[in-house]
């Protein structure tokens, strides 16, 4: 979840750029498959963190685009915290 509301800070995307977004995000170690990775975006949309932005069709297909909302930009700035204190903890030198 944390690498799609990421990749959505660059603006809205379809889901085949955000799996692509996701990989050059993660330097290649996160590769959402096709199944998860929409199962994360019905969640996001579900709790109101993502929304669709629009939909258009390409080649006959439908494509969506998400987007980021003010609530998961709150909630991907307070995951980024949380993991930054946590590194905090195991980077300070010993006994500090």
């Amino acid at each position: 979840m944390y690498f799609v509301l990421t990749a959505l800070r660059a603006g809205p995307l379809h889901g085949h750029a955000i799996s692509k977004s996701i990989r050059e995000l993660s330097w290649g170690r996160v590769q959402p498959s096709v199944g998860t990775l929409y199962g994360i975006l019905e969640r996001l949309n579900e709790r109101g963190m993502i929304t669709v932005d629009r939909e258009e069709t390409v080649n006959g297909r439908s494509r969506r685009y998400f987007r980021i909302t003010p609530e998961g930009q709150t909630l991907l700035e307070a995951e980024a915290m949380r993991m930054q204190e946590a590194a905090a903890l195991v980077l300070r030198p010993s006994g500090a």
